[in-house]
C-alpha cells in the first residue's frame, strides 16, 4: 500500500495514525508529494482529480481519497473496531469525526490565507471567522468533555490530530488556557503511540 505524502498535512496524519492503531503503518509506503492550493500538483491530478493529499493506493491497484474514506478503508481491512458498525454509538462517532475534521478545514483556510493569498487580497474577517470555528468547536468539547472520554476511534482520534495541528501552525493562540477538559484530555491521549509517532520520507 502506497500513500502520498506530506509531513505537515494533518490529513495525512490522520491516515497514519489510524494505521498506527491498527497495526498497519509499517505496511505503507509514504510517496513524496506537492500540494498547493494554487499551484496545483499535475502529477497528483493524474490519479485524483482533486489534486489532494492523502491519496491512497491499495495493493490491488484502487485509488482512494479524501481521509475518512482511507481510514474506514484500513479499519475495514485491519477488522478494526475504530468505526462502530451501527447505531447510536456509530452517529456520535462519525459526528465526532466531522467535528475534528471541520477544526482542520477552517485551520487550513486560515493557514491559505496567510501564506497562499497574495497580501493585497488577504481577508482578514475571513481569517478570524475561520478561526472562529476552532474556539466554538473546542467550546463544545469543553463543555462537554464526555464526548471525549475512556475512547479511542476514528472521532477521538481526528480530534486529536486537529489539536496537533493547531499546535503546529497555531501555537499562538495558547488553546489549553481556554479549553483546560480538552487540554487535559489531550494531554494524556497525545502520549498514545500513534498520536506521537512521526514519519517522515527514507
Amino acid at each position: 500500500m502506497k500513500i502520498l505524502f506530506s509531513p505537515f498535512s494533518p490529513y495525512v496524519r490522520k491516515c497514519l495514525v489510524t494505521a498506527h492503531e491498527l497495526g498497519l503503518d509499517h505496511a505503507i509506503q509514504l510517496l513524496p508529494s506537492n500540494a498547493h492550493p494554487v499551484n496545483r500538483d499535475r502529477q497528483i491530478i493524474e490519479t485524483n482529480p482533486l489534486g489532494k493529499v492523502p491519496t491512497f493506493y491499495t495493493d490491488d491497484g484502487q485509488v482512494i481519497y479524501d481521509s475518512r474514506v482511507i481510514c474506514e478503508y484500513l479499519n475495514s481491512l485491519a477488522g478494526g473496531d475504530l468505526f462502530p458498525a451501527s447505531g447510536r454509538q456509530r452517529w456520535s462517532t462519525l459526528t465526532l469525526q466531522s467535528l475534528g475534521d471541520g477544526i482542520l478545514d477552517a485551520a487550513l483556510l486560515a493557514r491559505y490565507e496567510d501564506v497562499a493569498r497574495p497580501e493585497q487580497f488577504r481577508f482578514n474577517d475571513w481569517k478570524l471567522a475561520q478561526m472562529d470555528k476552532f474556539e466554538t468547536s473546542l467550546t463544545a468539547l469543553n463543555n462537554e468533555p464526555g464526548q471525549l472520554a475512556d475512547r479511542v476511534d476514528i472521532g477521538t482520534l481526528t480530534v486529536g490530530c486537529a489539536l496537533w495541528y493547531l499546535d503546529l501552525r497555531f501555537s499562538d493562540i495558547a488553546w489549553r488556557d481556554r479549553y483546560p477538559k480538552v487540554a487535559s484530555w489531550y494531554l494524556a491521549f497525545g502520549k498514545r503511540p500513534s498520536m506521537s509517532a512521526v514519519w517522515s520520507l527514507s
